[in-house]
């Protein structure tokens, strides 16, 4: 995509402030992005972050339904998380329903911000969300709902890994 708008890895490096020794591991699929930097990456190729997942067939009207036993889930390295999509691909759809797991980290993500808005409801375990600066503590039956273009962040500080139901829009793919 990086050669398809005309782009160096310096070029790309100075948009997104990566550097180019990374962004060129992540072109040869020897390191993998977190969904922030997917969301920075895709504003600097001038496109949204569906453009790097393929699309699958699913032009189907609603309703979809979703079986336990299908493959959906998508494992973004650097985030610790991993996403179960929770609804078929269509152009028309515009909430994207998740099932997110989110390991235990140490490190603080850095908050960020794209368009749309974001619901999350805890299932098991504890998370804390800062938004817009204001720290959220989470457990097991607590929501959230918040503007996405307010800068925001995850974080697990437990020993367990949490599971949380997610719907964001836009989609992610």
């Amino acid at each position: 995509m990086r050669k398809e708008c005309g782009l160096s890895l310096r070029e790309l490096s100075e948009r997104t402030g990566f550097s180019i020794s990374f962004l060129s591991l992540v072109e040869r699929g020897r390191s993998s992005l977190a969904l922030t930097s997917l969301y920075k990456l895709a504003r600097a190729l001038g496109t949204e972050v569906g453009a790097f997942f393929p699309a699958a067939p699913d032009g189907h009207p609603l309703p979809h339904v979703s079986r336990a036993s299908e493959a959906s889930e998508i494992a973004i390295s650097g985030s610790r998380r991993t996403y179960k999509l929770l609804s078929g691909r269509a152009p028309d759809r515009v909430l994207e329903p998740l099932l997110v797991t989110v390991e235990p980290v140490e490190e603080v993500e850095e908050p960020y911000s794209h368009e749309g808005e974001e619901f999350a409801y805890v299932l098991f375990g504890e998370l804390i969300f800062v938004v817009d600066g204001a720290e959220h503590r989470l457990g097991e039956g607590d929501s959230i709902h918040f503007r996405s273009t307010l800068p925001h962040s995850v974080h697990n500080d437990t020993d367990e890994p949490v599971h949380a139901l997610w719907v964001l829009t836009p989609r992610l793919i």
